[in-house]
């Protein structure tokens, strides 16, 4: 890639974190934005259609490099202990951003793009599971359990909080046995 449109491109990226730290997406404009990027609005638009596009492939991003992060993602129906303890150090490794792009009217963002990405790379590996609706159930229960009471619960220490819900995740998977 060109050196300055990665430039251009990070420019408006740090814009938009900035802004995203201090307001809610909603609230963002793209002339703000162009503005504090030092571009112009047409700039903008040659690389994103408008801010929920910028704010999407931020958060696209993120779950992606989660995603990568997880070395053996098919433990999750075979070491799912060692698989949630994994999910939640990517987790941690990405905290920041995750408070920024996932925050406000986004919450809720981060478990679902993680959720879609696992879905297809499990089930490729393990397609008898596909239409199993008690590995679906637990599946998407581990998921979307597991981040929100990781989320919730770490006034009571990280580690502490993993090993709970690695030992909860172990007990979910026993019933595909």
């Amino acid at each position: 890639m060109d050196i300055r449109i990665r430039r251009t491109k990070n420019s408006i990226i740090n814009a938009f974190l900035e802004l995203r730290t201090k307001k809610a997406i909603e609230k963002i404009t793209v002339k703000e934005l162009c503005e504090k990027a030092m571009i112009n609005k047409s700039t903008f638009y040659s690389y994103f259609s408008d801010i929920y596009a910028l704010s999407e492939y931020l958060e696209e991003d993120i779950a992606n490099k989660i995603i990568q992060s997880l070395e053996h993602p098919e433990d999750l129906f075979s070491d799912p202990e060692e698989f949630n303890r994994r999910l939640c150090y990517a987790y941690l490794s990405h905290e920041n951003l995750i408070k920024i792009l996932f925050s406000g009217s986004r919450s809720s963002l981060l478990p679902v793009r993680i959720e879609n990405s696992l879905r297809e790379i499990i089930f490729a590996i393990r397609p008898d599971y596909k239409n199993n609706a008690i590995a679906n159930i637990v599946f998407t229960y581990g998921i979307y359990g597991s981040y929100y009471a990781f989320e919730k619960c770490r006034c009571f220490g990280d580690s502490t909080v993993m090993e709970v819900m690695a030992s909860l995740n172990k007990k979910l998977y026993d019933l595909l046995e």
